[in-house]
């Protein structure tokens, strides 16, 4: 182990947020004594300071910890990046620790290259967590993230789900650090001699989120005050709280409105109509999603819903995998698989 760097406030502060989120998981039955966390790994500060902490707060903790290096692949010399940040690692003592590489020929490379390098990041970092035997993976993202989330979500004319930014923990994916600013991480790295690695892709204003990181965000501080970024993680935690609140009444209206059919299910147009739109257009998403595994678009689900709130006499909508179609009073959503027969369980089981 390497010697113990003094306590500054900054240490403190992200040990604190570690130690915090260990004993919360613990404390839900979600982390038994002497089991494994992982840490995602890049290098950067954010996950450095992360490392560090979680290096420290664990076995006080009676936990075992260890790390994930992604190594995406997108820049010369990467391999050699995330090979340093392994030794980083293992010199915190973190044990195991892995470097996974998104394999070549990656087929699922479409769309922009931040979503494909998240969704080959994200892949890696549960299977490692799979293969280790870890019960969550501690992700470094700070309260800066969620204020650059939440912009981009608005930027981009995004619902209240992307508008309520991201969880702290989100199924074995834990973000202990969202209530700290990145200053302190950059901080703790400072104060306990690390030296963390500054990704070039961070200064690249042809990606959006660098974009808004560099350019938007401090136009706004600079103009509006500092509490931009506090104001807009606010804005999240209420947006979130009311998502939760109205998903939970659409699920809920769910189970007397829903009737599952041969190969889909249908929904009471009498029951859609009297509810509110936001609760309707839940309710219609909610459904698509849990008997088809389709998210449905804004677009789309307002398709939908105008067979309740704007009936002519249309036919069939054609949506991925299955059809919407008005029939007796009901709206009938059926599968346009071949042969599938989807049987899930009802509503209120998911």
């Amino acid at each position: 182990m390497p010697d113990r760097p003094r306590l500054t406030p900054a240490i403190a502060d992200v040990r604190r947020a570690v130690r915090e989120l260990l004993a919360a998981r613990a404390d839900a039955g979600a982390l038994p004594e002497g089991s494994l966390v992982l840490v995602a790994l890049s290098g950067g500060p954010d996950s450095l300071a992360l490392a560090a902490a979680t290096a420290f707060e664990a076995p006080r903790a009676g936990f075992r910890a260890g790390a994930v290096v992604v190594d995406h692949r997108l820049q010369e010399g990467s391999a050699a990046v995330a090979e340093r940040a392994a030794e980083q690692a293992r010199a915190l003592g973190l044990d195991p620790v892995e470097v996974r590489r998104i394999p070549d020929g990656d087929g699922s490379r479409t769309g922009s290259v931040e979503a494909w390098a998240r969704t080959g990041r994200y892949r890696e970092l549960d299977a490692a967590l799979a293969e280790l035997g870890a019960r969550g993976i501690l992700l470094g993202h700070t309260r800066d993230d969620q204020a650059e989330s939440v912009l981009l979500g608005l930027l981009r004319g995004s619902g209240p789900t992307s508008l309520s930014g991201m969880d702290v923990v989100n199924g074995t994916r834990w973000r202990p650090l969202l209530g700290l600013p990145r200053a302190t991480t950059v901080q703790a790295c400072a104060d306990a001699d690390l030296q963390p690695w500054a990704d070039p892709h961070n200064a690249e204003e042809r990606f959006m989120r660098a974009r808004v990181r560099k350019s938007i965000m401090p136009v706004l501080v600079s103009e509006l005050g500092a509490q931009i970024p506090g104001s807009l993680v606010r804005t999240a935690e209420l947006l979130r709280e009311d998502a939760e609140a109205l998903d939970a009444m659409a699920a809920e209206v769910m189970e007397d409105v829903v009737e599952l059919e041969e190969a889909g299910l249908s929904i009471g147009v009498a029951v859609l109509a009297a509810n509110p739109a936001a609760l309707r257009q839940r309710i219609i998403r909610q459904a698509v999603d849990s008997e088809f595994h389709v998210a449905l678009s804004r677009t789309q689900t307002l398709e939908v819903a105008r067979l309740v709130t704007d009936w002519r006499g249309q036919g069939p909508i054609d949506l991925p995998g299955f059809t919407a179609e008005r029939r007796g009073g009901r709206i009938h959503l059926i599968s346009t698989r071949a042969g599938e027969l989807t049987g899930v369980k009802p509503p209120h089981d998911h």
